[in-house]
């Protein structure tokens, strides 16, 4: 499902790129750390929420479970609604805040306020995709996520393409997609009344917010750490090489929501088995669980450093014509940007099971340090010694550092839960 999320955004992208032009990707890149907020406040409620769900049903507690998960539901729809009455009423400001020029401004707006009519579908997409795994049903989630990135390629050619709508008519396809999961999940969970997961009437428990807003703070730090990371990639790309910087950044950037989603994929899928076996005192399955994710870690973070290598160009080249600037830049950038999927797989990973085993500070705390710490730190540092070639270098080393200390904190915490 996660992969799927990460691919169709790139469908946005390359169907941007090639119909309406590179300016106009930049565009898109700008807005996405607005977007990323949306991803931040809902996966925070989903990771932190479906992590106390599955310990409850896990203990046995099956009623408490369904009625905290409707609970969840309805706060990440009013909390949706809130940031659609935001991103439309403010979409000009949001964008000039951002960095918006005046050569992007329009392109900027329109795609801010037409994805922000999309927000609550969306918060419910991410919110059914953790809770389709806590539900036993990890197959329904995959063929409705499947079914909306097929829609939304689908509406991204009739929208940019036949009817010329521009930036417009990417987010329109996007929000559509976002609109298919989240039917899919409202239908299933009002309807699976034979099932342990379903729609009940809500308990209404400070500790449960809090519990899960603290459990999945680490997740929320991440996506909002890589809102300001872009923000930052940005602002330092458009004074070095104008739009054409930004424009490349974007494409480097959208490899690595491919990569990075095949681990948080794996980590949003695995975590609720964590949680589960953890709320029933199950040491031995926590071992199976973790040795296993080491291995699946390992394999895919060779996988995707080498295939990024060998297929570079390729990739690139879905998004720009070669000879063209951007083309050359973004070739050069994803051979300099691509060790740090060396090192990504494992930090989200470490990350990912402190939140399923209930850990929150932890998970926060590895988050925040890789994510916004040793970023910014690198992003600052890096360019003013290596010029632009430190703006590509600065995720590879901060991923390096994050490594570090997740090794750490694994073999620290090993003894308590016994993983």
């Amino acid at each position: 499902m996660m992969v799927f999320n990460s691919f169709y955004t790139m469908v946005d992208g390359g169907f941007v790129s090639r119909f309406v032009g590179t300016g106009a990707l930049s565009a898109v890149n700008i807005v996405y750390p607005a977007l990323n907020l949306v991803f931040a406040l809902g996966i925070m409620l989903a990771t932190g929420g479906s992590a106390v769900v599955a310990k409850l049903m896990g203990e046995g507690q099956e009623e408490h479970a369904r009625r905290s998960f409707t609970a969840l539901a309805v706060a990440g729809v009013a909390l949706g609604a809130a940031m659609t009455a935001a991103g439309t009423l403010l979409a000009g400001p949001i964008v000039r805040m951002l960095g918006a020029n005046d050569a992007v401004f329009a392109d900027c707006r329109d795609y801010m306020f037409t994805l922000s009519l999309f927000v609550p579908f969306a918060m419910l997409q991410l919110l059914f995709q953790y809770f389709f795994v806590a539900a036993a049903k990890p197959n329904l989630g995959l063929v409705s996520t499947v079914a909306g990135g097929v829609a939304n390629i689908v509406l991204d050619y009739v929208f940019i393409v036949p009817l010329q709508m521009g930036v417009s008519g990417a987010a329109l396809a996007t929000g559509f997609g976002f609109v298919i999961p989240a039917a899919a999940g409202l239908v299933f969970f009002a309807c699976n009344r034979k099932g342990a997961l379903h729609f009940a009437r809500p308990r209404w428990e400070a500790w449960l917010f809090l519990r899960a807003c603290a459990n999945g703070s680490s997740e929320m730090v991440s996506n909002l750490s890589v809102a300001v990371t872009t923000f930052l990639f940005n602002i330092l790309m458009m004074r070095a090489l104008g739009e054409n910087g930004v424009a490349a950044i974007t494409i480097v950037l959208y490899s690595q929501f491919l990569f990075t989603a095949v681990f948080l994929g794996y980590v949003s899928g695995v975590a609720p088995l964590f949680s589960f076996n953890y709320g029933a005192r199950d040491k031995k399955r926590l071992g199976q669980l973790f040795r296993l994710s080491l291995i699946f870690i390992t394999v895919c973070s060779l996988l995707a450093w080498v295939l990024s290598l060998a297929l570079s160009r390729q990739v690139v080249g879905v998004f720009a014509s070669r000879g063209e600037p951007v083309f050359d830049l973004a070739v050069h950038g994803l051979f300099l940007f691509s060790a740090g999927f060396l090192f990504m797989g494992f930090n989200i990973f470490a990350s990912g099971l402190f939140t399923a085993l209930s850990n929150g500070r932890v998970s926060a705390a590895l988050s925040f340090l890789r994510t916004f710490v040793f970023i910014v730190a690198a992003i600052l540092l890096l360019p003013g010694l290596l010029g632009v070639d430190g703006i590509w270098l600065s995720i590879p080393a901060a991923e390096a550092l994050a490594l570090l200390v997740s090794v750490w904190c694994v073999v620290r915490w090993k003894p308590a839960y016994g993983y």
